[in-house]
């Protein structure tokens, strides 16, 4: 039972989702936009402590399987790295070719691409 709850505490919790297409709009709209050649990041200050993040990703990009890859390694990296910072919220968009990418290069272009963020 211990293995179990230590499993879901390092899952990204739910609450940290966008889930409402209302809400992506804002952030795009309202929004400040950084990108790398593969990423756009869209921020905007919350008043809330927790943070929100979404993840876009075209379906130019290919078939679902393709899609859902990408989006995995994604979350694992913002996760990992504890890139997000509180009281801030987030839409993650990858451009076209990203699917191309490994696992390294993408965790680099996010890494720079959350470093280019102003407080």
């Amino acid at each position: 039972m211990e293995e179990k709850n230590c499993l879901l505490n390092t899952k990204a919790r739910s609450d940290h989702r966008l889930k409402k297409n209302k809400q992506f709009n804002y952030i795009y709209k309202k929004g400040e936009r950084y990108h790398t050649k593969n990423f756009n990041l869209f921020v905007i200050k919350s008043k809330f402590k927790n943070y929100k993040i979404g993840y876009s990703i075209s379906k130019k990009e290919g078939k679902a399987n393709k899609r859902n890859l990408l989006r995995r390694r994604v979350k694992e990296v913002v996760r990992l790295n504890n890139l997000a910072k509180e009281f801030h919220n987030y839409v993650l968009q990858a451009k076209f070719g990203a699917c191309l990418l490994e696992y390294k290069e993408i965790e680099s272009q996010l890494l720079d691409l959350f470093n280019k963020v102003k407080d």
